[in-house]
């Protein structure tokens, strides 16, 4: 019995006495928390998308909060989380982001555009990729197998019935993820206020272009020959707009031959 009783005890001393050395460790390398870095995570939107360049939310409000990120860092908040941000720390919202939505460069779809081989792997735009550039006659083409979609944290893309990627345009909040996992680069973030958009990225010649898509750019020139303030102009056989001259007048897109050059219709 008093083995026993001695054998409690001196595990009871051992307990406590680690109890103590936890307790003053504890103390001695404790690290001080700022308290604006939980105040900052409790307004950011709490997706983790990394869009603004670090890990997480997180490491996003630790970076704030040291004066080593901007209060606008946050793409996906936009200004009126920087706003909040900027209240928190005392400190004032140096530039006003112009809101963005993702836009993706193609009309084509599987019905539009011309095949060359039938797919048959893993549902992915980055390994049908690695497929002799995808299936698709055009390689500059949506390959339709949705990594935009499940790349975005906010649900604002969908695949159409043409497979082709719908942005809903309250759910976006231009962060860019969908553009940075697209294998075509022909996903790109624009001001929700852009009046006009060409709905082609392909630089092929017009020849190849006009006998595999129905609905790419051939660059006639049309839309720049109509356009009265030169906002319209054909580069490497693709038509460009230039924000800074577009009025929307829309003549651009009535001339149009192909239907690639529309008016920005978001999905909303």
């Amino acid at each position: 019995m008093w083995i026993i009783l001695k054998a409690a005890l001196s595990m009871a001393g051992l307990g406590l006495g680690l109890g103590i050395i936890l307790g003053i460790a504890h103390k001695k390398f404790a690290v001080e928390v700022d308290p604006n870095v939980e105040k900052i995570l409790n307004v950011l939107p709490g997706a983790n998308c990394g869009a603004c360049g670090y890990a997480g939310c997180e490491g996003a409000a630790e970076a704030i909060a040291k004066g080593e990120a901007p209060v606008e860092a946050c793409v996906a908040g936009g200004h009126e989380i920087a706003e909040q941000v900027a209240h928190i720390l005392g400190k004032d919202v140096q530039r006003k982001r112009k809101p963005t939505v993702s836009l993706v460069h193609c009309k084509g779809g599987k019905s539009k555009v011309s095949h060359r081989y039938r797919y048959d792997g893993i549902p992915s735009c980055s390994m049908a990729q690695q497929v002799a550039s995808g299936p698709l006659m055009c390689t500059y083409g949506c390959l339709g197998f949705g990594d935009c979609v499940r790349a975005c944290p906010f649900g604002a893309l969908s695949l159409d019935g043409n497979s082709i990627p719908q942005v809903d345009v309250d759910k976006c909040t231009g962060c860019g993820l969908c553009a940075k996992t697209c294998p075509k680069d022909i996903i790109s973030l624009v001001p929700k206020d852009v009046p006009v958009i060409v709905f082609c990225n392909s630089k092929d010649k017009p020849r190849i272009k006009r006998n595999i898509c129905t609905v790419s750019c051939i660059g006639c020139k049309a839309c720049e020959k109509v356009c009265e303030v030169d906002a319209v102009v054909v580069q490497n056989n693709l038509a460009v707009v230039n924000y800074e001259k577009c009025n929307g007048c829309g003549k651009c897109v009535g001339k149009c031959p192909r239907d690639c050059l529309n008016f920005l219709e978001l999905k909303a």
